[in-house]
Parts: C-alpha cells; structure tokens; sequence
C-alpha cells in the first residue's frame, strides 16, 4: 500500500502523555545510566509503525542516541536531515544508516555513520547498550545504540545529508507532558505516531521530532521507567 505524503506537524493530537510521570533527574545522569543498562528489567516496547510482512527482507541501519555530557544535565544531539534526501527527507533525525558490508555490528554502523554525518569522533563516545530494533514504515529496521558523548569535541554537518545539528535536553524528551500521538486518516486507513515538538531557543518553528525518532525516544523512556 503507497501512503499518501502528508505534513504531520499540521495533523490533530489525539492524545498526550501528561498523564504518566517525568523520568526523574536522578535517572538522567551518566552514572544512573551506566547502572540501568547493566539491568535486565522486563519492559514493553512501544508498538513500531509497521508490522513487517514474513518472509520479505528489511534493510538493516543503525543509528546514534547521543547523549551529550553538559554541566547543566544531558542533551540528545539530533540532526535535521536534508530535505533532497530520498529517506526521511528533512526530517529530525538521530545520526546513522545503513549497515555496510565491514561493519562488524550495529554498534560499527551507528559510530560510522555519526562520524560521516555530523564529524562526531568515535574516541568520544562511550557506549551504554542498545535498545530493541525498531521497524519503520519505510522498511528500515534500525537498532538505536546508546552512548554517552564526553566534551570536549566537535561537530560538523555533511551538508549532503544534514541540514543542521542541533541538543535537546534529555529531561524534556523523557517527560510525556510533551509526548503527543498524532492521526493521519486516509482512504480509510490511519496511521498514529508520535509527536515531541520542541521550541527554538531563539524562536521560529518548533523542531518536529516524529516517526521513528520519537518512537525510539519513547522507548528509551519505557526502558528508563522499567
């Protein structure tokens, strides 16, 4: 089935998260975190945007959850995407892509990519585990890898693919109040995803963070709150 193309910052909220409650600062450091990975608590993940037919073959990518070490809390180093790219053109983004034939694991794929996407130097990097595989609707199915990125170090944006670099805070994306579940209706399907709008600091459009991007960021929350 061809879905339409659509704008999803201009489709309604059907629900928010207001109801659940905000990971607590004390979850959201460096140290806490090193500890929960080390945990094997049962948690559900959020359901992915597709249910991926048997027998036919997804192709494999990686990406990045960088969590930068600020003296103010963590941020999350997310990338807005080109907008003549073919996947996921203009759309916020984690750095990453497509698994390459020497990768040795998704881990290799999310480094390397981070490294050609946004110039982030791997030796600044400090990995915390994985999250479960995510099914997007366009056939990737991607394995979010987590790590801490430790200053100093800088970045870079390969203009070929990315737009534009840019943080969020950790503590505002693990907060439902600002999760939202959108709705796009057509031909008598719909499609709902998640929404984590986030303000400009010097004012404009909010960064539209959806799709995969904020499915993963959700799960990242129920994984934290396990």
């Amino acid at each position: 089935m061809i879905r339409p193309v659509f704008e999803p910052e201009t489709l309604p909220v059907v629900a928010t998260g207001g109801d659940l409650p905000a990971v607590a600062p004390a979850r959201l450091t460096p140290d806490t975190l090193r500890a929960r990975f080390e945990q094997r608590l049962s948690w559900n993940p959020e359901q992915a945007e597709v249910r991926w037919v048997e027998g036919t073959d997804p192709r494999v990518a990686a990406v990045l959850v960088p969590l930068v070490v600020r003296e103010g809390g963590l941020t999350v180093l997310l990338t807005q995407r080109a907008d003549h790219l073919n996947d996921h053109a203009g759309q916020v983004s984690f750095p990453g892509g497509r698994e390459e034939p020497h990768d040795t694991d998704a881990t290799a794929t999310a480094l390397r990519e981070a490294q050609e996407e946004v110039g982030l130097d791997p030796a600044r990097v400090e990995i915390l585990g994985t999250l479960p595989d995510y099914m997007t609707g366009t056939g990737f199915r991607v394995t979010p890898v987590v790590g801490l990125v430790h200053p100093p170090f800088t970045v870079e944006a390969d203009t070929l693919e990315v737009a534009e670099i840019f943080e969020v805070p950790l503590a505002f994306l693990m907060d439902p109040a600002h999760h939202e579940v959108r709705l796009f209706r057509w031909e008598g399907n719909e499609r709902r995803f998640f929404a984590m709008p986030y303000p400009r600091p010097n004012g404009g459009a909010d960064y539209f963070i959806w799709g995969a991007t904020a499915g993963m960021l959700r799960n990242f929350y129920r994984f934290l709150m396990a």
